[in-house]
């Protein structure tokens, strides 16, 4: 009896699997299949995700430069205590240049005499009118005195550099105006002293037997070696047209040395100077100054 062949199974050529192709169908052993996309997630609802839309915010408007840092490191300029001394020399020169027209003045009817108060008046009227006009008198102030004070201090006016912001006075001059002897025995027979007010009248008994001069010095020595007395004179003996002045914080040390301070003692300090200080000198001396140590000077204001 003859043995059949072994069963092959059957292929059926037209379902074969060829390759990679998509979408083509295949049978093995009988069962057939479809072959997957050749990107099996690109269809997949597996892999899809519900996506929140979101919307770039516009862009901000663009910002203000931003400093150098070159700028950063600059400091604003810090005020100098001498910043005021040109100023101040403006003002002494307006005042010093007016004041020497009266004193140079001569009336050929011999009917006008500017006697010293008006003198002092014209100096020191021209002076705040200037520093006004120069917006100085918040650094360097001027206080007029009046006749009770004048009489009790010695000084028709004091100076004082103030501080910041505070407004204290860092540094104090009084100053007292020497007139031409023959000037001040006219104002003195001007006068009778009956005319004077009961409050000057006392400041007078106050004062004692001390002269002018010495209760400019009582009163800077009270204060300290930052107040200065300065003796402005309007002419001199052999100068009659010019105003010079005698600056000192160490006038006390004379007190007890002497039997009075008094326009002959000041004016002696001319004899031994060989140098005669501006205004804006002196000034400038007093402000770079060791803080107690003595200071004495000679200047001439015209």
């Amino acid at each position: 009896m003859a043995v059949p062949p072994p069963c092959r199974p059957t292929v059926d050529h037209h379902h074969v699997y060829q390759g990679n192709r998509p979408g083509i169908s295949s049978s093995i052993m009988g069962k057939s299949f479809s072959k997957p996309p050749s990107n099996p997630f690109k269809e997949s609802n597996f892999f899809k995700f519900n996506h929140t839309t979101y919307t770039q915010p516009p862009p901000e408007e663009s910002p203000a430069p931003r400093p150098s840092i070159f700028a950063t490191l600059r400091k604003p300029p810090v005020v100098k205590p001498t910043d005021f001394i040109p100023l101040f020399n403006d003002c002494i020169s307006a005042a010093a240049s007016r004041t020497q027209e009266y004193l140079l003045f001569q009336d050929p009817e011999v009917k006008f005499h500017p006697s010293p108060e008006v003198l002092t008046q014209v100096f020191l009227m021209t002076y705040i009118t200037q520093s006004l006009g120069l917006n100085m008198t918040d650094t360097f102030n001027c206080t007029a005195m009046t006749p009770e004070q004048r009489i009790l201090l010695g000084a028709d006016w004091v100076w004082a550099l103030l501080q910041k912001p505070t407004k204290n006075p860092r540094i104090q001059i009084a100053v007292q105006i020497l007139h031409l002897p023959e000037r001040e025995e006219a104002e003195e027979n001007w006068g009778p002293p009956e005319g004077f007010s009961e409050s000057i009248q006392m400041a007078q008994k106050a004062t004692g037997n001390k002269t002018m001069c010495e209760r400019l010095v009582d009163f800077c020595a009270s204060v300290g070696k930052d107040c200065y007395a300065l003796f402005l004179f309007f002419g001199r003996k052999n100068d009659k047209g010019n105003i010079y002045g005698v600056l000192s914080n160490n006038f006390q040390a004379a007190i007890g040395k002497c039997d009075k301070i008094d326009r002959p003692l000041i004016e002696n300090f001319f004899k031994g100077s060989r140098y005669l200080h501006t205004p804006s000198g002196m000034m400038q001396a007093i402000v770079t100054k060791k803080e107690g140590d003595p200071l004495t000077l000679m200047m001439k204001f015209t």
